[in-house]
């Protein structure tokens, strides 16, 4: 794969009809390189031209029937539905959702999906340390903003800067508990945070849980009894210029009865110019 490593920018721009479109990717990029700080590795097979003009051979043809005897592309990916930037499904959180059957990623409504972005600034919090309900409303007064139903979260840390780096998955603060339940109050359905996991990291979470201090995966088990998804693993969102009057896409794949699905997650601001 040499020669085809470099990245294209984050941020694309169209003009037409007066109107500028800004598309700003909030997607980690999974690539070999990435797999050892995953607690859930992945791989990345690439089979080049030449291996695709060998595969036609089950046809009775050979790669002379290929212009250059160059065949096709393809890669075989072995990963988690957890790796990458990914939307989590309420059977993720557990098998059931206030008593009823958890919804699977491909169950998940398309609307929550896509709607009104908001970027909540907690780049000030440590490691490790707690996103409380008061610091969302504190932040939601700064910006001179009220949430409404189906609005998207995004929770800028700032831990996607060590993505691909060890230690990647313990290195952010989280949401509390009282801090999901209260966004979900506000008719919030899908949160996303720019760090491994939406709680705080899991190994303090277990040193706390085992010292009788916390619920272990507090954040995600609120999911058990109160319906919602998230988006993990997103990046980028300090080049969102706006903290809110822009779109979020977050479509997920469809894998059936999945507990999450890769997305390519996007931010898309739309402006007269």
């Amino acid at each position: 794969m040499s020669g085809r490593s470099g990245r294209i920018s984050p941020i694309d721009q169209m003009i037409s009809n007066g109107k500028r479109l800004t598309l700003i990717d909030l997607s980690d990029r999974l690539s070999n390189a990435t797999t050892s700080f995953e607690l859930n590795p992945h791989r990345i097979e690439y089979h080049d031209h030449q291996d695709g003009a060998r595969q036609v051979e089950i046809l009775g043809i050979d790669k002379t029937y290929f212009p250059n005897q160059e065949g096709w592309a393809t890669e075989t990916v072995t990963l988690s539905t957890h790796a990458g930037t990914h939307v989590d499904a309420p059977y993720h959180y557990g098998p059931t959702t206030n008593g009823q059957p958890a919804r699977t990623i491909d169950q998940v409504p398309l609307h929550w999906c896509y709607g009104d972005g908001v970027v909540f600034n907690m780049t000030h919090k440590s490691a490790g340390e707690g996103i409380t309900e008061r610091d969302l409303q504190k932040e939601l007064d700064r910006i001179d903003y009220t949430l409404k139903p189906f609005d998207i979260v995004l929770v800028h840390t700032g831990a996607s800067k060590h993505f691909g780096t060890p230690g990647y998955a313990f290195k952010q603060p989280g949401l509390t508990k009282e801090a999901v339940e209260w966004l979900l109050d506000q008719g919030v359905k899908l949160i996303g945070i720019d760090a491994w996991g939406i709680d705080r990291p899991l190994d303090q979470m277990a040193a706390e849980a085992k010292a009788g201090k916390v619920q272990f995966w507090e954040a995600h088990l609120v999911g058990r009894t109160r319906e919602y998804c998230q988006i993990e693993k997103l990046c980028n969102l300090d080049l969102i210029p706006i903290s809110h009057g822009f779109k979020v896409s977050a479509f997920p794949v469809n894998i059936a009865e999945a507990s999450a699905g890769w997305s390519r997650v996007v931010a898309i601001i739309d402006e007269e110019i």
